[in-house]
């Protein structure tokens, strides 16, 4: 069944991946009205010098400096000293075999003859020099083409950018672990657009819970997490099991503490949520500019794949590709593409750029094959600096403002559906939520909306994107056919909450 956010989850799952483990299932997540976390996080934004500590957490601080020491000036030293040892050899060698015409003429006189070779020696000590140099450059080079970690890190890494080490150690205090509990209600019958068979709803049904794990980052020092919606909101797995009916966060690698979490808001369509545990004391990550990237920088991916046994797995790799727009099960989002290796249980975990800021949040990757072809290093990442509105408000209002809402869940009808039930291609309504734009509108369960604006509709993902160009309060017109008419009507959108 569909969400009241409007979505489809008629179609099945494709070939892209959200990282949160989950008995070996994946997860993803459409589009839902968001949690709002009530007391104690309603004074959050109210405190006495009326400003937030959650608003200057993405602050971009001075990028610390790194001190480098040179080798080039030895080596040149070096090969100076070696090349003017070996020049003057090469100069009598030269006088004994050479033919050209500075040998040709053997009456010349010895002084003519010494400055010759003082010239030769002067020469060969300054190619040295620049010899020296072009070495010190293509060695870096030969040894990047050659496959050498160190000096693609080298070249990926901004000038001033820390080590990897130093960027682990900087941003692993504020990596925790994400636990969700979910519950399901099993049965033995099947059904087909709402309607179940075999003569009852509860025939043989059990209810049943399956834990999921994920990876999150503290920004504040008070308690609050970010996470993946996908981790605390099941909505596309084989089990479709909705908000988990409990979540933890656990510190360090060896697991030592753990807490009860609250979700303060959750939003499926961009993947982020937010929780907030009863603690003081943390260390909040420091945050970037994700439109600072570039392509080819270097980053750093840390999380808990595959579990809490590996806690605070780091991989690093490069920024593949920027503003990558990519569709993970109906939902389009803009993500940065990374080489950096990430697997289930990675998700909601940061990613860092040279300076051990947070520049992505770790969200998804594609599958090990796709359609034919074999696929790898292909991760994504939501951009923090998107990021950012979404979560204030989600904290400050426990879902994003603005987004609009028809207050419907539906599913398409394809060709084949039409000619089986004699119905318009377009959207079926699987239900109107109560005192919804919908249903002031007049429209009922079982309707099929054909046309929004004017425009013709097969899909819910069609019907969706003519909404979303809308704002909550204005007013669009639909087609819509029932009983054997069509008849047309207008609903004005309204908020999601």
């Amino acid at each position: 069944m569909m969400n009241q956010n409007d979505q489809n989850n008629w179609n099945g799952m494709n070939n892209q991946q959200n990282g949160c483990s989950q008995d070996g299932n994946q997860q993803n997540g459409y589009p839902q009205n968001g949690y709002r976390q009530d007391a104690p996080y309603t004074n959050y934004y109210n405190e006495p010098d009326g400003t937030s500590n959650y608003v200057n957490m993405y602050s971009d601080p001075e990028r610390p400096a790194r001190k480098k020491g040179g080798k080039t000036f030895l080596k040149v030293a070096a090969a100076v000293a070696a090349l003017a040892i070996v020049s003057v050899s090469s100069v009598e060698m030269y006088k004994l075999f050479g033919k050209d015409a500075r040998t040709a003429n053997w009456t010349e006189s010895a002084a003519s003859e010494q400055a010759a070779d003082s010239d030769q020696a002067t020469e060969a000590q300054t190619e040295a020099v620049a010899s020296a140099e072009k070495e010190d450059s293509a060695a870096d080079a030969s040894a990047a083409v050659g496959g050498s970690k160190s000096a693609w890190i080298n070249m990926a890494a901004p000038a001033d950018a820390l080590t990897i080490p130093e960027i682990v150690s900087k941003a692993l205090p504020s990596v925790v672990g994400i636990s969700s509990t979910f519950e399901v209600e099993t049965s033995g019958m099947g059904n087909y657009w709402g309607f179940n068979f075999y003569g009852g709803n509860n025939y043989g049904s059990q209810k049943q819970t399956f834990p999921a794990t994920g990876t999150g980052i503290v920004m504040s020092e008070d308690g609050y997490i970010i996470t993946n919606a996908h981790c605390i909101y099941d909505n596309d797995s084989q089990y479709k099991a909705g908000k988990a009916i409990s979540v933890s966060v656990v510190m360090g690698d060896e697991n030592e503490t753990e807490y009860d979490a609250q979700i303060v808001g959750y939003d499926l369509q961009t993947d982020l949520a937010v929780l907030k545990i009863d603690a003081t004391g943390l260390t909040p990550a420091e945050f970037g500019n994700s439109d600072d990237l570039q392509v080819g920088e270097l980053v750093v991916a840390i999380g808990n794949p595959l579990g809490f046994e590996l806690f605070g797995t780091t991989t690093c790799g490069i920024v593949s590709a920027l503003n990558r727009n990519v569709s993970i099960d109906e939902r389009e989002m803009t993500l940065i593409q990374t080489d950096a290796a990430i697997n289930s249980g990675n998700s909601g975990g940061p990613l860092l750029n040279g300076y051990g800021q947070v520049i992505g949040i770790n969200s998804a990757k594609m599958s090990s094959s796709y359609g034919s072809a074999s696929v790898e290093g292909l991760g994504f990442a939501i951009p923090i600096s998107s990021a950012k509105d979404i979560i204030n408000d989600l904290i400050g209002n426990g879902y994003v403002t603005g987004r609009p809402q028809l207050g419907i869940t539906g599913a398409d009808i394809t060709e084949a559906d039409s000619q089986r039930f004699n119905l318009p291609q377009g959207v079926y309504v699987y239900s109107v939520a109560e005192d919804s734009a919908a249903e002031k509108a007049g429209i009922r369960q079982g309707d099929v909306i054909t046309e929004i604006d004017e425009q013709t509709i097969t899909t819910m993902d069609e019907l969706n994107a003519v909404k979303n160009e809308h704002t909550a309060g204005e007013t669009i017109k639909l087609k819509v056919f029932r009983s054997g008419e069509t008849f047309e009507t207008e609903l004005t959108l309204e908020e999601v909450k």
